[in-house]
C-alpha cells in the first residue's frame, strides 16, 4: 500500500523510521524511551516497523574516554564496536515492557550492491518482520571503510525502505521541518511538501556537517528523501521529538510525495554511497 499523504502513515503496512546520533546519544540518550514508545504504539496497531538508528560511534565514545568524534578509521571502528552493543541493549531495555524483541541488522553499502547479499538481507528482514521482531538497522561501522560507506544513515534508511518495499519512510531530525534556507537566516520559509519531480535547486540546504557525535544535515535528508520517493516511497522529514505524531499521520514536517508510477524494486537502480540534492 503506497502512502501518498502523511495521514496514511498511521495505517501503513510497513514503515521505516530513521533516527540520528544527536537525537539518542549523550545528553539526549533519554530520548530513546519516547521514540521506542512511539514505535511500540505503531507496532501495536499492526504496522511492521523497521528502525534505522545511528549512534554506535557516539554511544561508544564515553567508554573510550573520547570527548569528540574520532577522525581516524580504526578508532571509529573501535568506538562503534563498543557502542553498538550498548545501543542495542538500551533499545531492548526500552522495548521490554511492550514485549517486543529487537533484532540487530548491520549492513554495508557492498551488501546492497551485491545481488546475492542484497537478496540475503531482504530475506532476513522479511523473516524478522514476519516473526514480529523489530529490526534495528545500522551501518556496519566496524568493517566499513571510507570508500564503501553509505555516507550517512539517511541514505541507508532510504535504501532499506526500497529493499523491503516500505510504504513510508520517516526521517527524524533536530528540527520540525525543512526550510528553504538554514532556519536561522532571514527569509527562511518552512517547506510543507515536495511534489515528486519538483526542482529544489533554488533552495539552500545545509551541506553535510560533522559534529561531536555524528554526520548529517538537511542536504543529506533531502537527497535520501528523493532516493526513496523515486522508488515509490513517501517520505516525512520531521523532528525526533514529534515521532509519535509522525507515526499517527499528523500534518507536520516536510512531506515528499512518492513516485506516482509506484514502487520500484530494490536492485533495479545502482546503489551509490553518496548523493546530491
Amino acid at each position: 500500500m503506497t502512502v501518498v499523504e502523511r495521514a496514511g502513515i498511521a495505517g501503513a503496512r510497513r514503515v521505516v523510521v530513521k533516527v540520528g546520533s544527536s537525537s539518542i546519544s549523550g545528553e539526549n540518550a533519554h530520548k530513546i524511551q519516547p521514540i521506542v514508545e512511539a514505535l511500540a504504539a505503531a507496532h501495536g496497531r499492526g504496522t511492521e516497523v523497521v528502525l534505522v538508528s545511528s549512534g554506535a560511534i557516539a554511544t561508544g565514545m564515553p567508554y573510550l574516554l573520547l570527548e569528540e568524534r574520532p577522525v581516524d578509521l580504526a578508532t571509529q571502528q573501535a568506538a562503534a564496536a563498543v557502542g553498538q552493543n550498548v545501543l542495542i541493549y538500551r533499545y531492548q531495555d526500552a522495548l521490554r515492557p511492550f514485549a517486543i524483541v529487537a533484532g540487530q541488522v548491520l549492513l554495508t553499502a557492498g551488501d546492497l550492491e551485491n545481488p546475492m547479499h542484497r537478496s540475503n538481507a531482504r530475506r532476513a528482514m522479511e523473516r524478522l518482520l514476519g516473526l514480529r521482531i523489530l529490526p534495528i538497522v545500522n551501518e556496519n561501522d566496524t568493517v566499513a571503510t571510507h570508500e564503501i560507506r553509505f555516507g550517512d544513515n539517511d541514505r541507508l534508511a532510504a535504501l532499506v525502505a526500497q529493499l523491503i518495499g516500505a510504504d513510508a519512510l520517516v526521517l527524524l531530525s533536530d528540527i520540525e521541518c525543512l526550510y528553504t534556507r538554514p532556519p536561522g537566516e532571514p527569509g527562511a520559509r518552512p517547506i510543507d511538501r515536495v511534489a515528486y519531480g519538483d526542482d529544489l535547486h533554488g533552495f539552500e540546504f545545509g551541506s553535510v556537517v560533522v559534529n561531536s557525535v555524528g554526520t548529517g544535515g538537511a542536504a543529506t535528508k533531502v537527497s535520501a528523501a528523493r532516493v526513496a520517493a523515486a522508488a515509490g516511497v513517501g517520505v516525512l522529514v520531521t523532528s525526533a521529538d514529534l515521532v509519535e505524531e509522525a507515526l499517527q499521520g499528523a500534518e507536520i514536517g516536510t512531506w515528499f510525495e512518492p513516485n506516482p508510477a509506484g514502487p520500484v524494486p530494490a536492485g533495479t537502480a545502482p546503489v551509490h554511497t553518496s548523493g546530491t540534492v
